[in-house]
């Protein structure tokens, strides 16, 4: 199965070394679910996208340090992307920017978020009888790292909460059977957390938020393993699903 990657950020230069890309997160710990996985990345931010979307089975969208909101070109030839996915019914997974911008490009709203950033380990609810909402079942809480300012504020008609927080009331949606998002970013570690809010404290968000979040990572567990093998298997089981209907 070949996964495409649409890498709208990547990772801050410094970090760079010690942790990889945003993609290169997502291929190490897919791989890891699946050794059959082939992936391909293509820098959309850098207006480097596939001929079409059957040049992949399945799509995955990163996290970016671009604001949704900014309606840039390569964002929106990225919109047309995603619509013509969704189209076809391919897997479509959308982390951060990408749960944003998935949003967006289906009829949602993002705004920069008046509660300010979301930093550090961030709890989940997933919400009651959510098997009915979405198959393969989620974890039953989830405990990921986060990193933004912005939130779908507007979720489309289409989709459904199956995860959400006081601090965000849409962090997780699905879009039938073949689209799933997170606000949260299950691809960090803790010390890939913890470095980045080192990295730019003070600078995009005050040193106070900064500890908040840092005390979050030395107290709180995650679970992002058992989130990311979910996602694995939800991708498995969208693509079965759009190849039995033909």
């Amino acid at each position: 199965m070949r996964i495409g990657i649409l890498a709208a950020g990547i990772t801050r230069p410094t970090l760079l070394p010690s942790f990889g890309s945003y993609a290169d997160m997502f291929v190490t710990q897919f791989a890891e679910q699946d050794s059959t996985f082939e992936f391909d990345v293509f820098d959309v931010r850098d207006g480097v996208f596939p001929s079409h979307a059957d040049v992949c089975d399945a799509w995955l969208i990163t996290g970016s340090r671009s604001n949704v909101y900014e309606d840039l070109s390569w964002m929106q030839q990225l919109k047309v992307l995603i619509q013509e996915i969704d189209a076809k019914k391919q897997p479509l997974v959308g982390i951060c920017f990408g749960h944003q911008i998935i949003a967006e490009a289906l009829g949602g709203g993002v705004v920069k978020f008046a509660g300010g950033w979301g930093v550090g380990i961030h709890d989940y609810e997933v919400v009651p009888n959510v098997k009915d909402i979405v198959l393969p079942e989620p974890p039953s809480h989830i405990s990921i790292c986060a990193m933004h300012q912005d939130q779908v504020v507007l979720k489309p008609t289409r989709a459904k909460v199956f995860a959400r927080s006081a601090f965000c009331e849409n962090a997780g949606l699905v879009y039938d059977k073949h689209i799933v998002t997170l606000q949260g970013h299950p691809e960090f570690s803790a010390a890939y957390e913890a470095a980045l809010i080192d990295n730019i404290k003070g600078d995009s968000f005050s040193l106070e938020v900064a500890e908040q979040g840092l005390s979050s990572v030395r107290k709180d567990a995650l679970n992002s393993p058992e989130v990311i093998a979910w996602l694995v298997e939800f991708i498995k089981s969208g693509d079965e699903n759009r190849l039995s209907q033909g």
